[in-house]
């Protein structure tokens, strides 16, 4: 043993002096910095890279290329590769995290390639061959990158060891909190739990249970895209589908008809209210989780990523005394933070302001918020009219769903009310022409409505891994650009462990914002397409624009907007 820790400390030795070497040699660091992290390394006994790293000298990809080079070995993408299960569950987590190394997967059947932060830790690489008891081929990774995929990894490797396990007998009260003490639940407990902290932890709005026909399919909608997490076998299908009914209240023994639900968990000390949906299909029940994490205030106009147009535009709109104001798109295109976000800029002393919604999805200090409950006989419609029985300023409408609601609305806003509501359609354009369908005089709309803003989100491209290039002509063309920068950089999508492979990481919004003034009432009762086509004319940026910006800009890319606004014109 005594003899480790001297050719440990001879090798930490001529590590601290080549490795200063080479980066001193490349540039990448000055002599004074070399001689500070010496110091630093020496007083805080850690590594003379960490302490490089610490004081800003060098990045981790840039200590992570030095140390491959020292070593004579490749710097790994961990973004670039898939994690083999079979290799990840060959070293216990404990051992994994302490020694700073994952096993990525089989090079052959005697040898395993390891990611490691530090390839000349020489004990370390001897503790893998024993642990493993196979060859190991090691690979250098940046260290803050091998961390998040420790954290993957695991995480995922938990999920799977519920899936070797029986199922147990449910227990009948829905669970309290979702991160709690999930390894002594049942099987069937401690899937769902994992699955929905998983969800959490990977931002997702949506996952779905799709029953097959050997198999129970998991996957996740992160940032409008679906994912899939891992699947069950068919033995545990039952088991998890009747946990999810019993936390939302629902009938157990009734698998013919579709039901709906809710329940409220927690995690991680947060909120989350999750609205269940049961489907029966042939291959059994399928369910559909959606996440609503409650959130407190904290919505501005001005962070939404409106250009400024378009700020200026909403705000003249919003501190009118009376008027509708719609934000429209299809589910998860954030029209509920913008609706908030406009409600927060108008809520002061001097008005009072009511909302009803299904659900309640942001909380905000000063306002009467009213949750539908159609259990209860309490819908849209008869809400509001009650609503406008309380002397309101200020209205919000979650969703204009039905042509009561509708009714009900455009005469609020006749009578001196200010009402922000929300409608599913394809753009701002198509929004008068739902009104209308749903029953409601041109005219009326024409004295009623005074803006509406149609709007998506489209991922934003992960900073740490994007690409630059040059665009072809076509590419640009897709972009609907009148006049395209001459040579523009644009960026595209390449994958990393930060973003989980994808290439993105968020999401970001664009929009079209159409106020309804001038020779726009006027055209109010004819086609939607000529409707459209005034307001670009008066100058309305579109949403493909506004994508278009977004992709100049470095945001997202064009593939991105691309998928988001179809290749089709708007009409």
């Amino acid at each position: 043993m005594e003899d480790l820790r001297v050719r440990r400390l001879q090798v930490e030795s001529d590590r601290r002096r080549l490795l200063g070497a080479l980066l001193l040699a490349e540039g990448a660091i000055t002599t004074e910095q070399l001689e500070r992290a010496l110091l630093v390394a020496e007083l805080s006994q850690c590594r003379v890279g960490e302490a490089l790293v610490s004081i800003g000298a060098v990045s981790q990809r840039t200590l992570a290329t030095a140390l491959a080079q020292q070593a004579g070995l490749d710097v790994l993408d961990l973004g670039a590769v898939e994690l083999d299960p079979a290799a990840v569950a060959l070293l216990p987590e404990r051992f994994a995290r302490r020694s700073a190394a994952l096993p990525v997967r089989f090079v052959d059947d005697d040898t395993v390639l390891v990611a490691v932060a530090d390839p000349t830790d020489i004990l370390v690489s001897d503790d893998l061959r024993l642990a493993l008891g196979l060859n190991i081929q090691l690979a250098v990774v940046e260290s803050d990158l091998l961390e998040l995929a420790l954290e993957r990894a695991y995480r995922r490797q938990v999920e799977l060891e519920v899936l070797e396990e029986e199922a147990a007998e449910l227990e009948p009260t829905p669970i309290d909190d979702v991160g709690r003490d999930v390894a002594g639940s049942a099987p069937a407990i401690k899937f769902v739990n994992s699955i929905i902290g998983l969800a959490v932890d990977e931002g997702a709005s949506d996952v779905h249970f799709e029953p097959q026909v050997r198999e129970l399919v998991v996957r996740a909608r992160v940032d409008g895209v679906m994912r899939q997490l891992t699947t069950l076998s068919k033995g545990m299908q039952a088991a998890v589908i009747t946990r999810m009914k019993v936390m939302a209240g629902l009938d157990i023994a009734e698998r013919r008809i579709p039901q709906d639900g809710r329940m409220t968990v927690r995690y991680d000390g947060q909120a989350l209210d999750i609205r269940v949906a049961v489907l029966p299909t042939p291959l059994g029940e399928q369910v559909v989780l959606r996440i609503l994490q409650r959130q407190k205030g904290g919505l501005e106009l001005a962070t939404l990523g409106l250009n400024a147009n378009d700020l200026a535009t909403i705000s003249r709109a919003i501190h009118q005394p009376a008027g509708v104001v719609l934000a429209c798109g299809p589910t998860g295109s954030g029209k509920t933070t913008t609706l908030y976000a406009a409600l927060d800029a108008v809520n002061d002393s001097e008005r009072v302001i009511t909302t009803i919604e299904d659900p309640i999805e942001y909380q905000i200090p000063g306002i009467t918020q009213v949750e539908v409950s159609v259990r209860a006989g309490l819908t849209f419609a008869r809400g509001l009219r009650t609503i406008l029985r309380s002397d309101p300023d200020v209205l919000l409408v979650g969703e204009i769903r039905d042509d009561e609601t509708a009714a009900i609305a455009i005469q609020a806003a006749m009578t001196g009310h200010l009402v922000l509501s929300s409608l599913h359609t394809h753009n701002a354009a198509s929004s008068i022409e739902r009104l209308k369908q749903m029953g409601v005089d041109p005219s009326m709309l024409a004295s009623a409505v005074s803006l509406i803003v149609a709007q998506r989100l489209a991922r934003r491209l992960c900073v740490e891994c994007r690409e630059p290039y040059r665009p072809d002509d076509p590419e640009l063309a897709l972009l609907g650009l009148a006049e395209p920068p001459p040579e523009p950089t644009l960026f595209r999508a390449r994958g990393c462990v930060r973003c989980a492979g994808t290439g993105y990481r968020g999401r970001a919004a664009m929009y079209e914002v159409m106020p309804i003034q001038g020779r726009l009432r006027r055209l109010l009762g004819g086609p939607a397409e000529d409707l459209f086509a005034a307001a670009v004319e008066d100058g309305m940026t579109t949403l493909r624009q506004d994508g278009a910006r977004l992709v100049l800009e470095g945001v997202s890319s064009v593939d991105e907007i691309r998928r988001v606004t179809g290749d089709w014109p708007a009409w």
